[in-house]
């Protein structure tokens, strides 16, 4: 294996572990809020990047390459809303979008047509996981305008009671 694809998996490999680690953070986050259906969404997130990264060491294992797993800085374990955890992941996943993307182009630069390969499925992965949030973007901000929508039909039904001002 050329030696600039080999470091360029590498440091994917390791980006793929270090996002599962940032699941895990919203996974805690979404779990010290309540909402346990999120927990479980960013715990499936968290395992399906180390299934990624596991991909990319099989992959380099069966072609010889030498696999480094190297360390990363701690995750963000500080949000504001469920909502701004989607965001932030929805950008991070445009970050590996944008990884893949160069991944490809040197494998494609180098000829190298088995990393082409595989990559077709993380490239087709890339678009499912942006596509995964930004549909539950749009379901957060959905419910959270129903939720605003219930609130104002029910304060809708308030009415004046008059008071009666000559009572003492």
């Amino acid at each position: 294996m050329n030696k600039e694809i080999e470091k360029a998996l590498n440091s994917q490999l390791n980006f793929e572990i270090e996002s599962a680690h940032i699941y895990l953070a919203m996974a805690g986050y979404a779990s010290s809020i309540g909402l346990d259906g999120f927990e479980n969404w960013y715990m499936v997130q968290y395992e399906e990047e180390l299934a990624h990264a596991k991909k990319f060491i099989n992959y380099m294992n069966d072609r010889g390459a030498r696999v480094k797993i190297t360390g990363f800085d701690d995750p963000n374990n500080t949000f504001e809303s469920i909502l701004d955890t989607l965001e932030i992941s929805l950008n991070h996943e445009k970050k590996v979008t944008k990884r893949i993307n160069d991944l490809m182009d040197l494998a494609q630069e180098k000829r190298d047509h088995a990393t082409v390969s595989l990559l077709h499925w993380y490239v087709d992965e890339q678009v499912e996981e942006e596509d995964n949030f930004n549909n539950l973007i749009d379901k957060v901000k959905l419910v959270k305008d129903a939720g605003l929508y219930i609130l104002d039909k029910e304060l809708e039904t308030r009415t004046f009671v008059p008071i009666n001002t000559e009572e003492k």
